[in-house]
């Protein structure tokens, strides 16, 4: 292969992503249920974020590692990892749904009206 033919390839490379942290959170945000989610619990990075709060503002501040902010939340039991508790009521609840979004290594979850 020549070098003119390798410059103009029209694919990029494995792995690189050129989507904007708004388009990620965007991409990576929609309603799941509670199956799904289990196992983000299971590996403690489940977070549940309250209702009154915007879960794209939440993720935004976890992407920008905005570690003040994130404390206050939790602090303030806006933002809570979840715990056994939780999982035992929505493991019995009947087809529970959430907002979800990912911001990895976390997963941001609200509950839908």
């Amino acid at each position: 292969m020549s070098s003119e033919e390798e410059t103009s390839l029209p694919h990029q490379m494995l792995g690189e992503d050129v989507l904007s942290p708004e388009e990620k959170i965007e991409k990576y945000t929609g309603e799941i249920d509670w199956k799904y989610l289990r196992p983000h619990y299971e590996s403690g990075v489940l977070h549940w974020v309250d209702p009154e709060l915007d879960l794209a503002t939440v993720a935004r501040a976890f992407h920008q590692d905005k570690a003040s902010q994130v404390a206050d939340w939790l602090g303030r039991g806006d933002l809570v990892k979840i715990g056994p508790q939780h999982a035992q009521q929505w493991d019995q609840a009947t087809a529970p749904r959430f907002r979800a979004t990912v911001v990895t290594p976390f997963v941001l979850m609200q509950p839908l009206p």
